[in-house]
């Protein structure tokens, strides 16, 4: 039994009584899998808890949380183990760095098989559905006009656009957004893309959603840095590191975080703490339900993106730094 945030503090079984790789493309799951309004892959199914029990939610019943099982792309590398890597990310995003993310957990099958449950943000206690809107729609791009992958067509400086456009007390919005931007790279979130930020509105403003959809893609695949096509923007210069390697460094988002509009202090006092592994998130992977294989290679990929963030420029004057005037050599 679990009693937390997750369930409103009621004290609710993790253990499902049903097995989702019995349902995989019957009639019910399909028929579940439509009723989901929340941005993502196909692979959600709406939930309630019914009884100190979670069941899938019925036809006409507002879902409160969302199953998301292991995927059944044999092709990914170990795909059985994404949902133990989502609920790991998401636990070092809000237990780490203080990121507000939404409510998650793991369940288990029958067959003892991991499924991350996560709550529902956009729906109240009472089953009122709060408005919220994605950075897809927000931007303007639909599957109409750029095809299947259209959410991975632009940058993260657009989306900074749209909390401008959108958001009335945008400065403390931006600066979750940009700290999610610098967690998602470090901890090598390749599907940070244009539906996995939204607005939402609680009252009569709106704000950043809590964080959704975390986990660290590149130990399933081979991901490139960011997952959308023109990445931090395509307009910004580039370090020489990052020309040199494909990489950013860490002076690539402070250039960044000043394009944002935030203050120089914060957006230094953010990075900062991105230049190390935490203690906290060691022992967060050791702990978590990754094979000792994993827990070792999700270690390595971090500590690796860190190095890659820590180069800087020593060539670059310190005017030119403040400036963010950089000639590129080709």
């Amino acid at each position: 039994m679990k009693n937390s945030p997750l369930f409103d503090s009621k004290r609710v079984s993790l253990a499902l009584d049903f097995d989702l790789d019995e349902r995989h493309h019957t009639e019910e799951m399909t028929h579940a899998m439509q009723l989901i309004s929340v941005s993502g892959v196909q692979e959600k199914f709406p939930a309630v808890v019914d009884g100190g029990k979670i069941r899938l939610a019925r036809d006409g019943e507002r879902s409160t949380h969302i199953l998301k099982p292991a995927p059944w792309d044999a092709s990914l590398n170990e795909n059985w183990q994404i949902p133990a890597n989502e609920h790991l990310t998401m636990q070092i995003a809000s237990q780490v760095y203080g990121i507000a993310t939404a409510s998650n957990g793991l369940c288990s099958t029958p067959s003892g098989h991991p499924v991350y449950i996560t709550r529902r943000f956009d729906v109240g206690p009472e089953g009122t559905k709060y408005p919220m809107e994605d950075m897809a729609t927000l931007i303007g791009r639909s599957e109409a006009e750029g095809g299947t992958v259209f959410k991975y067509h632009g940058s993260y400086m657009e989306i900074m656009e749209a909390i401008r456009r959108y958001v009335e007390a945008w400065m403390v919005e931006m600066e979750r957004f940009f700290e999610l931007v610098v967690f998602n790279y470090i901890y090598a979130n390749g599907d940070a893309h244009l539906k996995n930020f939204s607005i939402i509105r609680y009252g009569d403003d709106y704000r950043l959603s809590p964080a959704y959809d975390l986990m660290n893609t590149a130990l399933h695949i081979h991901d490139a840095d960011f997952a959308l096509s023109d990445g931090l923007s395509p307009t910004l210069p580039k370090s020489d590191a990052y020309s040199r390697t494909g990489h950013p460094c860490r002076q690539d988002f402070e250039w960044f975080g000043k394009a944002s509009g935030l203050v120089e202090g914060r957006v230094g006092r953010i990075l900062d703490k991105y230049t190390f592994i935490p203690d906290k998130t060691q022992e967060l992977v050791e702990s978590s339900r990754l094979t000792e294989k994993l827990k070792r290679s999700y270690l390595r990929i971090v500590g690796e993106r860190i190095v890659r963030f820590n180069r800087y420029d020593k060539d670059v004057s310190p005017r030119m730094r403040e400036s963010g005037k950089l000639k590129i050599e080709n």
